[in-house]
């Protein structure tokens, strides 16, 4: 099993809630990752993500959050932070999979030691495609605290020199890669 997985998760049909997969596509188009990295999009993943997470030795999910912090506002939470939120009642599909994936997972075999959420403050989950101003404009940092995690696992990646077209299908923008400096 490879050590690392990034997992994308949200549903991209409600507007900031598809922060996550969106993300996915783009760093597949402007990355690639060496052998040791592991990049999916979940969709709205249910406790079958324990299957995904066992094993690895770390994990990065990119997820929208509603924090209470402005729009776009990039937020890192370790997994210590995840865990001792966990969720009395299911209130959504996909954010208490991850704390109860989390707190299964060590019961089976052990959830990864080293868990970073990178969570992007959503302000519209209404049914739609678009991502709100806000978190289009958080895209590129939150790119950013996903390359940061993998540098300090001390992982492969590399930035396409011709960045391919991201597969986003159901957004109209999608924004331009970061020239190569």
């Amino acid at each position: 099993m490879t050590p690392v997985l990034i997992a994308g998760v949200g549903n991209v049909l409600l507007g900031d809630d598809g922060v996550g997969p969106y993300l996915i596509n783009l760093l597949n188009a402007r990355y690639s990752f060496g052998p040791d990295v592991e990049i999916e999009d979940f969709g709205t993943p249910a406790l079958d993500f324990i299957d995904n997470i066992v094993g690895r030795e770390a994990l990065i999910v990119i997820d929208s959050v509603d924090n209470g912090a402005a729009p776009g506002t990039v937020t890192l939470y370790r997994k210590e932070d995840i865990v001792r939120n966990a969720p009395s009642v299911r209130m959504d599909p996909h954010s208490p999979a991850l704390v109860e994936s989390l707190l299964t997972a060590d019961l089976f075999g052990g959830s990864p030691t080293d868990v970073v959420l990178v969570g992007i403050t959503g302000t519209s989950y209404k049914a739609g495609c678009e991502l709100s101003t806000g978190v289009e404009r958080a895209v590129d940092d939150a790119i950013a605290a996903v390359l940061n995690e993998l540098d300090r696992f001390g992982v492969e990646y590399e930035q396409r020199r011709v960045p391919t077209e991201a597969a986003i299908w159901w957004s109209k923008a999608v924004p331009a890669a970061a020239p190569l400096s």
